[in-house]
């Protein structure tokens, strides 16, 4: 429920004939004890009247919607109003369950299963081509395949996927990051790898047809757990 301290509106009497239609027995004295109990807190004017918002009309609903439809003591709405402040969400199926926390949308920037599966023509790129492409320069190719972020293929060119990578690097060398800061990386993905081929190694020697899918599958979890740590970090 949003602040309930948020530009006052209205007075006892408004949020009563508010209220009414829906609680024909709520009464000022009730909006009043509500009040006592700290499961709402308006505002005072001036003049030491209460001053009520909208936020605070929905958060009355939801407290005499509880002890009328689902019999809540005072102690459990208070633990559930706690719990909506905190940023939970509260129950809309009637069933009477306590506010639970959201489910989290589909992160776009997590591949699907199907992307990390889909197979792209073979690409071979020479030296100059990878620096057309990405915009890096040829010592910073060099520095990064000696890092370990980009590497020749047996003919002597760079895969297709080097293109991604290299772009990335160019972006952030514009922020003076060097190819030494970006070893990390490298190193965090090799044991994600590993590990991701370490859990997926049993099955594919029981149903090898699978082991694309569930490797995908494990990969994608890993990219939205690495996601969601940097996110978390950032947030702290």
């Amino acid at each position: 429920m949003s602040d309930s301290h948020s530009a006052p509106t209205r007075s006892i009497g408004s949020i009563l004939d508010a209220l009414r239609p829906e609680f024909p027995d709520v009464t000022i004295s009730k909006i009043r004890f509500l009040e006592a109990q700290r499961l709402i807190t308006p505002q005072r004017t001036a003049s030491g009247y209460r001053s009520f918002t909208d936020a605070d009309l929905e958060r009355l609903r939801y407290i005499l919607t509880a002890q009328r439809d689902r019999f809540w003591p005072l102690k459990v709405i208070r633990e559930a109003l706690d719990a909506i402040d905190r940023g939970l969400q509260p129950d809309d199926s009637g069933a009477g369950r306590l506010p639970s926390a959201p489910t989290p949308p589909p992160d776009p920037d997590v591949p699907t299963v199907a992307q990390l599966r889909a197979t792209h023509p073979p690409l071979r790129l020479t030296r100059a081509e990878l620096s057309s492409a990405s915009g890096l320069s040829g010592a910073m190719i060099d520095a990064l395949c000696g890092y370990g972020l980009l590497q020749f293929e047996a003919d002597g060119h760079f895969a297709g996927s080097a293109v991604p990578i290299a772009t990335a690097a160019t972006a952030l060398a514009s922020y003076g990051i060097e190819a030494r800061h970006l070893r990390p990386f490298r190193t965090a993905a090799d044991r994600e790898i590993g590990l991701v081929e370490q859990v997926v190694a049993p099955l594919a020697r029981r149903d090898p047809e699978r082991k694309d899918e569930v490797t995908a599958q494990v990969l994608r979890h890993g990219i939205a757990l690495h996601i969601a740590l940097v996110r978390a970090a950032m947030d702290s």
